[in-house]
């Protein structure tokens, strides 16, 4: 059982103040290589323990919380934290960044976690140098899953996370750093501005007069890949010794399909995803985000060769109008109700 692991709003807290929230965007292209997507809300997250009458069974002894994606939709991963922690991000319990199975402890060689607060998001999996896999939602089953891909079976699905917190002794270090850089700063102004502005409101919340169907077997979702974007996943620089040997917290993240959705929670859903055309032709903001003190890890041996879903699926027939320059943006340089954790 992980203590601590809440829900505050849409956004997963694990301990240490690190958040997660899961953010809607646009499904890019299988070929070619393209900028970062923009982030188009949040997708509605509720814990699975709320919905004990409706909820598949599995669902409730694995704990954590849900959320609604149609098939083949793209997603990605926005963090923020309070304190540095790292943190393992799995898809059905295979690490995203390293391509190993899941593990409850750290590893460095290969890195298998992402340092925060250095890495703001994650759109897909470490399958290039510089450059990543989109995240596409995919029903279990068929061997799209990163899953199916790197294991030869599937079995979990959905999104796993783990963090971990700094020693004692290195969070003390960093809390001197912080005051000895706040002390040098107090007399600059300076402001920052979010990394993704949303191009549209959070999904509508619960449909009046739609009571949630009994429980039922839902159709297990996983995460295949889609298209390829330039990003950096940044390696730890800090010394192996300064994390902690046990996790703080981790939560399952199911995903749900849109029917299944109304009939577990009573709300309706999300609306489909935007058409990325449209979205290109109305001249809106597409991103590009470089770290110069940041260093990118090598690819991951064993996601290199993960397919994208357009093998099992069929060609991506929707129109693409790829972005102006003008359109590409350069960045860079609270109490919640706690989750139940469950056997996995």
């Amino acid at each position: 059982m992980s203590d601590g692991v809440r829900l505050d709003g849409n956004r997963v807290v694990l301990p240490g103040g690190v958040g997660v929230r899961f953010v809607r965007t646009l499904r890019l292209p299988e070929e070619g290589t393209h900028p970062l997507p923009p982030g188009l809300g949040d997708f509605p997250v509720r814990r699975v323990t709320d919905f004990p009458d409706t909820a598949p069974p599995e669902w409730l002894a694995r704990g954590g919380v849900m959320l609604p994606m149609y098939v083949r939709e793209a997603m990605w991963l926005s963090f923020g934290t309070e304190e540095p922690a790292a943190l393992q991000v799995g898809v059905g319990k295979v690490c995203a960044v390293s391509g190993k199975p899941w593990s409850s402890r750290l590893t460095r060689n290969p890195q298998n976690y992402v340092v925060l607060p250095r890495q703001p998001w994650l759109d897909g999996i470490n399958s290039g140098k510089g450059t990543i896999r989109q995240f596409v939602a995919v029903p279990m089953g068929v061997g799209a899953t990163v899953e199916a891909q790197v294991t030869g079976e599937e079995v979990w699905g959905g999104i796993q996370l783990q963090n971990f917190a700094l020693t004692p002794a290195a969070l003390r270090r960093w809390q001197e750093e912080q005051q000895r850089e706040m002390e040098r700063m107090r007399s600059v102004q300076f402001g920052s501005a979010p990394p993704f502005p949303s191009a549209m409101p959070a999904p509508a919340g619960a449909a009046p007069g739609a009571p949630p169907l009994r429980a039922k077997k839902a159709t297990a979702m996983g995460l295949g890949v889609g298209g390829t974007m330039r990003q950096e996943i940044y390696a730890d620089t800090r010394p192996a010794a300064d994390w902690a040997t046990e996790p703080s917290g981790r939560v399952f993240v199911h995903l749900v399909t849109p029917p299944d959705w109304r009939a577990i929670t009573g709300e309706v859903p999300p609306p489909s995803p935007v058409d990325r055309r449209a979205y290109t032709a109305a001249g809106l903001p597409w991103f590009d985000y470089y770290d110069a003190d940041g260093t990118d890890l090598a690819p991951a041996d064993p996601l290199t060769g993960v397919a994208p879903v357009g093998e099992w699926f069929g060609d991506d027939h929707e129109p693409w109008q790829p972005p102006t320059p003008g359109q590409v943006k350069h960045l860079g340089d609270a109490p919640g109700k706690p989750i139940a954790d469950g056997q996995w």
